[in-house]
């Protein structure tokens, strides 16, 4: 799937948080000062387009649905950075997060139950 862009992102995090929305709904949302309702009809119907978010008709106007969910997409971000960054190593996104303590000894152990009871399943 193509990447998102900064407000895509916060976009489709209003629909994984509330569910099916109306254009209308997502400008009520917005921060002030609120973007226009063309400028956010527009950045939906892109997700559309590029897969994240379908769509129901209610007469001439649209409610706008997550078709991925914030897990798979959580997933595919993750993919994408560990390919790019760390040339498809997982254990080097791991150890770069050890050397940077961003993970602790105790959590490091926590992982290595789940991957030993996940293998012995």
């Amino acid at each position: 799937m193509e990447k998102l862009t900064r407000r895509e992102e916060e976009l489709m995090r209003c629909f994984w948080e509330r569910g099916p929305l109306f254009v209308r709904e997502l400008v009520a949302m917005m921060p002030d000062p609120k973007p226009h309702f063309n400028t956010l009809s527009t950045m939906v119907r892109a997700l559309e387009a590029k897969g994240y978010v379908g769509h129901e008709a209610f007469g001439t106007t649209y409610r706008y649905f997550p078709a991925v969910s914030e897990a798979e997409f959580s997933r595919r971000t993750l993919r994408s950075v560990v390919d790019r960054y760390f040339g498809n190593s997982y254990l080097g996104a791991v150890s770069a997060l050890v050397e940077e303590e961003k993970v602790s000894v105790d959590e490091l152990r926590a992982l290595i139950d789940r991957i030993e009871n996940h293998a012995n399943r």
